[in-house]
């Protein structure tokens, strides 16, 4: 009896939280934690679009709100003890981002909604139990992005015709796997190298140097997000052309980018955290998947590589950059 009154009142706490923060918003800003893997100085753009988001809606920093930010800085060992100190604070609800963000973020408060963003699929990565119904404490917006290889290698070979071998960076194991079964079908030879830490980066890029490679390909990975300037000025000086799912990648000095939209998952997020300081219970409210993507054409990293991107690349850019 004593497990199922402790249970009944964790349950009660979860369901109950978002009514009550509601109302106490009238009368105190409402505090909501952030947690992120990577820096302020790397993405705070993405807690801007965030921010816009709410002030859209409503919810006006400093007078209705307080973030409460915690950056990680790339590095995986402190996102836990960053979500325990954001735990400590008791927030009304954490957004997260990437997915090792929600899973810090989940162990440290399971009883405080979290609204996740940037991260791939959650329902592969044990987050929420289906897109349509998370169940639990955790929503918000997926990218769905794990998936973009097969998508990836088509682009940069017809942007790059000759390409033979094809370097590739991968953050996991499922990643990488993932990776190698969509671009099966197409005649690359193909080299891996697995990243778990910042310092992993330079040794594993000379690695691929060493095969003979042309061209990189990022699978998304949070290290990566956070190192892409980094990666890209080492890429640019190999000479090999760069696509990944970000379009910060692009702008750092990649060749093309494709995947979602990052600022406009950022921005959809605030609509969970309104709904959920409104009352709706996290675990019944749809995961979204991305609705927008970019596809990015860096034409000055063309002009460095000595590349000129054909018609049939340039007419499916959504954006150029000269």
């Amino acid at each position: 009896m004593n497990n199922r009154r402790k249970l009944l009142a964790v349950v009660g706490t979860a369901m109950l939280t978002p009514h009550t923060v509601y109302a106490q918003s009238k009368h105190a800003p409402v505090l909501i934690g952030w947690l992120h893997f990577s820096s302020r100085e790397s993405s705070g753009h993405l807690l801007a679009a965030f921010k816009d988001g709410l002030a859209a809606l409503g919810w006006k920093e400093g007078s209705r709100i307080v973030i409460e930010e915690r950056w990680a800085e790339g590095r995986r060992e402190r996102l836990q003890p960053l979500a325990a100190e954001l735990a400590a604070k008791h927030p009304a609800l954490i957004v997260a981002a990437p997915r090792q963000s929600v899973t810090a973020a989940a162990k440290a408060a399971p009883t405080t909604p979290i609204v996740l963003t940037g991260t791939g699929d959650p329902v592969r990565a044990g987050l929420v139990a289906s897109l349509a119904r998370p169940g639990g404490m955790i929503t918000g917006v997926s990218t769905i992005a794990g998936d973009l290889a097969g998508k990836h290698i088509e682009l940069l070979l017809e942007a790059v015709p000759r390409l033979r071998r094809v370097g590739f960076l991968a953050g996991s194991a499922t990643s990488m796997e993932g990776s190698r079964r969509l671009i099966a079908p197409h005649s690359v030879d193909a080299h891996f190298e697995m990243i778990a830490n910042l310092e992993d980066i330079e040794p594993a890029l000379s690695r691929l140097a060493d095969h003979g490679v042309q061209a990189l390909i990022i699978v998304p990975s949070a290290i990566f997000q956070f190192a892409r300037r980094r990666i890209a000025k080492l890429a640019l000086a190999h000479r090999w052309p760069v696509i990944a799912a970000s379009h910060e990648f692009a702008e750092a000095g990649g060749l093309l980018s494709y995947g979602a939209d990052y600022r406009a998952t950022y921005r959809r997020a605030a609509y969970y955290v309104d709904r959920i300081l409104k009352g709706a219970v996290p675990g019944e409210l749809p995961v979204e998947q991305p609705m927008t993507f970019e596809f990015v054409v860096n034409l000055k990293t063309a002009k460095l590589l000595g590349l000129t991107i054909p018609p049939t690349i340039m007419v499916q850019a959504t954006r150029v950059i000269e």
